[in-house]
């Protein structure tokens, strides 16, 4: 009731004038820096790297102006609001009191005695009808202030709301891990909408959660296709009898954090084969297991930094031989186990280099060998390999490395953007601490 509201539409005019500040260093920054690399002067990769990273910052530019705008719309829609809640409250307080009411500084409603006459004071100590209208009276006042009170508490909290989103920038996309906003708008209710629909599909941490679950069993079933000249499919058969099997997977997700996991389980008899011919290469597979085997698997993600984990499990009998080649890369495979293993794998993806390893223990006869190199299907090069050998106790370790061209440009504008935006923080600091 006490606060200078005014102090809400200056801060907003400081704002506009941000804007238009950043608008000239737009202006500057297209001339004098992102025009260079546009000239016919200046060609080649150190061109084309000079652009993107230029183009970043510009865009940079032209967000900062977007959000600043939008603060600044806030503010005065702020400003609005609390004036005319106050307003309202002023004016039930004046109301309150006309009706014979006294209302404290903290919004407590009570009857003002002091301005009774002997003969009202008589009848309130002791005309019950008397003593019911008072308490009706203030009960009514007293629910009108709180209500008029509780509508400014809510307002405040729908413009902090505003104000705390206004300033996040969500796109990652936009070359930056954490720019300004260029999504930015200056309307309260638009942004308590949002929150409302992220608390329905989300707990109250903010984290979204997503799920199934799946189980079978028992079941027997066989199948065989082929041969499909048009794709090149000699053919393909596989037969199973399951006992059981049951899967899980979720994920929690909030903002740039992605929680990704996975379990399996399964016992029975399965096998398959298949082969074919076709433009891209040749391929060739096989395999039979029986027995029991499951995993369980999860990830964190944040923007393009990414860490993953596995673990998983077999008892059986299980052998396998696979082959292909083509324009794409090539793969052989062979192996052959009985008994029970157990072991993890662990990778990191950086912006789209990843990196992993992976090991087993076996307590059965086997072996195992396998080379990969090639394209996936995301256009991103792979590497892998694995070696295992157990004559009664043995194991297996493996590697693998992958290179995403996409991802690596994206990143590197996004690496680089962080690397100013540190530099120039630390530069501000030295200058304040001398």
């Amino acid at each position: 009731m006490t606060t200078d509201l005014s102090t809400l539409t200056t801060a907003a005019e400081h704002w506009d004038g941000m804007a238009k500040e950043f608008h000239k260093q737009e202006t500057a920054y297209r001339r004098d820096v992102y025009g260079i690399t546009l000239s016919p002067g200046w060609s080649g990769l150190s061109a084309d790297a000079a652009n993107g990273r230029f183009n970043v910052t510009l865009r940079q530019f032209q967000a900062a102006q977007v959000e600043a705008r939008a603060v600044a719309s806030l503010l005065r829609e702020a400003h609005t609001d609390f004036t005319d809640l106050r307003k309202k409250l002023d004016s039930a307080r004046s109301d309150a009191v006309k009706a014979g009411m006294a209302v404290s500084e903290a919004g407590v409603v009570s009857y003002d005695t002091a301005k009774l006459s002997e003969g009202e004071r008589n009848a309130l100590h002791h005309d019950p009808d008397y003593q019911q209208s008072v308490r009706k009276a203030v009960t009514s006042w007293q629910a009108e202030i709180d209500r008029l009170v509780k509508e400014t508490s809510d307002t405040d909290t729908e413009v902090d709301n505003a104000l705390t989103r206004v300033v996040i920038d969500f796109d990652l996309r936009d070359g930056t891990l954490a720019g300004f906003n260029s999504h930015a708008h200056g309307d309260i209710k638009t942004y308590e909408d949002e929150a409302e629909r992220e608390a329905a599909r989300t707990g109250p941490d903010g984290w979204k959660s997503e799920g199934k679950t799946e189980t079978s069993g028992p079941g027997v079933g066989a199948s065989a296709t082929g041969p499909d000249f048009g794709s090149g499919k000699l053919g393909e058969a596989d037969a199973h009898a399951d006992l059981s099997s049951a899967s899980a997977e979720g994920s929690l997700t909030r903002g740039p954090w992605k929680l990704d996991g996975k379990a399996e389980a399964y016992a029975g008899i399965k096998g398959s084969a298949s082969g074919g011919v076709s433009h891209s290469g040749v391929q060739g597979d096989a395999s039979a297991f029986a027995g029991g085997e499951g995993s369980a698997e999860g990830s964190v993600d944040v923007g393009p930094v990414g860490v993953s984990a596995k673990a998983e499990g077999m008892a059986g009998g299980e052998a396998g031989a696979n082959t292909g080649g083509g324009k794409e890369g090539v793969h052989v495979g062979a192996e052959a186990f009985a008994g029970a293993k157990g072991g993890g794998e662990f990778g990191a993806d950086v912006g789209g280099v990843s990196a992993g390893f992976s090991g087993e223990g076996w307590a059965g006869p086997g072996a195992e060998a396998n080379l990969d190199f090639g394209k996936n299907a995301e256009g991103a090069w792979e590497f892998s390999t694995k070696v295992g050998l157990s004559p009664v106790l043995g194991g297996e370790l493996g590697f693998d490395f992958s290179v995403d061209p996409g991802k690596v440009a994206h990143t590197a504008g996004d690496l680089a953007s962080a690397v100013d935006h540190g530099v120039s923080s630390f530069g501000h600091a030295v200058t304040s601490v001398f």
